[in-house]
């Protein structure tokens, strides 16, 4: 049955197919000299030598305003302060001189080291700030979700790391997810690939092995307009973002971004970590943006955990519903319509079967049936949050220079 609809599907225009053969030949014959270029990708990705030249002239301003810093740090004068643990419990400490790390680290050394992070009256805190008076403190291990969030955080810096070390692009945004974290970035010659994982994933394990200290910088938005002068995505940022004279950065080896932050102690934490895929985005969402590389990457502190995540990973693919009802004969797909399935008579049963049971539970339920359209302008979607967050995995079209989505 399957091969019938197919056949038939591609017997409609025959004028139609050796259009589309002609395309495509055009297309093999792009694609080959594309992969002939180095600047597209053609040649083996390795880490940059020298590397790129912004990171230099950044690290000189970090090192210059850091001393700055800790010199005005180191002149706080310290006083005695009051930390109070979840069980009512109270610990001495002195100001702009003790850390969580320290408080922890006096209870057990064990559960120092467990901790991804802190919070001090509520607020998440990187566990090696230093606290500024009387405090309420929480310790925050990965199985929180705010530990969680933190330690991909953290990943996705050292993502990010490794990223301008390959390809010399221009960092955008790198936020935790769901399930791990991705990095996007700006670059006009490079087009990431399945095998350059190999490449960032062995830089990554450098990355972990040097322990680079996550540290803390709290600069004036001139000054980072300077440093970051470089990048046009971060002077957007800059620009529009940051509302307030100073804001914070994050070092972790030779990146340093613009952050809130908190973060890990350490690299060496991200005891394993791998990329998983790789897709093309817009800046911030935007089909008139620029289009950015986005590479997705999942982490844990041990390699225990990670070895359960693939394996969840492929127990679901083997569960995968798309295999399955192909097998089952209740569906196909085709390319000449991608993403969508053709419905063969036992799987049309089941959704007509499916659909009338939803209608009647909706009518017991006093609901009335209303019909809406299926395409709306990106300013909904904008609005919905689906242009930020799933842009890239919608379908989407330009009608009179207005971006438009199909309901997902």
């Amino acid at each position: 049955m399957a091969d019938n609809v197919a056949q038939g599907i591609e017997n409609m225009s025959l004028e139609g197919d050796k259009k589309l053969k002609g395309l495509q030949k055009k297309n093999d014959k792009k694609k080959a000299a594309k992969e002939g270029s180095p600047s597209s990708g053609g040649k083996k990705v390795c880490e940059m030598k020298p590397p790129p030249e912004f990171i230099a002239s950044r690290l000189v301003m970090w090192d210059r305003l850091k001393a700055e810093q800790d010199a005005e740090m180191a002149a706080k004068v310290p006083v005695d302060i009051t930390v109070t643990l979840p069980d009512g419990k109270t610990v001495p400490g002195q100001s702009w001189r003790t850390t969580p790390y320290d408080i922890a680290s006096g209870i057990s050394k064990g559960l120092a080291d467990s901790c991804v992070v802190a919070k001090v009256n509520g607020e998440v805190w990187d566990l090696d700030r230093v606290l500024e008076g009387d405090v309420k403190l929480e310790l925050i291990k990965f199985d929180d979700d705010e530990g969680q969030a933190v330690f991909w955080h953290s990943s996705a810096h050292i993502l990010g790391e490794a990223m301008e070390r390959v390809y010399g692009g221009h960092l955008c945004y790198g936020p935790p997810i769901e399930q791990g974290f991705y990095y996007d970035m700006h670059s006009a010659d490079v087009n990431v690939k399945d095998e350059d994982y190999k490449v960032l994933d062995d830089l990554v394990k450098n990355i972990v092995k040097e322990k680079q200290p996550f540290e803390r910088l709290t600069m004036k938005k001139s000054d980072l307009m300077e440093m970051f002068k470089y990048n046009e995505f971060k002077l957007r940022i800059l620009r529009e973002k940051v509302t307030t004279e100073t804001t914070t950065v994050y070092r972790c080896g030779p990146l340093i971004d613009l952050c809130r932050g908190p973060h890990v102690r350490h690299t060496g934490k991200i005891k394993s970590m791998a990329c998983t895929k790789s897709s093309a985005t817009y800046w911030e969402g935007n089909s008139e943006a620029e289009s950015l590389q986005r590479i997705y990457g999942i982490s844990f502190p041990d390699n225990k955990l990670m070895k359960e995540w693939k394996l969840f990973q492929e127990e679901a693919a083997k569960r995968d519903h798309r295999k399955i009802g192909v097998q089952q004969d209740l569906f196909f797909f085709h390319e000449l319509s991608p993403g969508s399935c053709f419905f063969q008579p036992k799987g049309a049963h089941i959704y007509n079967k499916l659909l009338s049971f939803l209608k009647e539970e909706y009518w017991k339920r006093g609901f009335q049936e209303v019909i809406s359209p299926n395409i709306y302008n990106h300013k909904l979607w904008q609005t919905s949050g689906h242009w930020e967050h799933y842009a890239e995995n919608m379908f989407r079209f330009d009608i009179e220079k207005e971006a438009f989505g199909l309901k997902p």
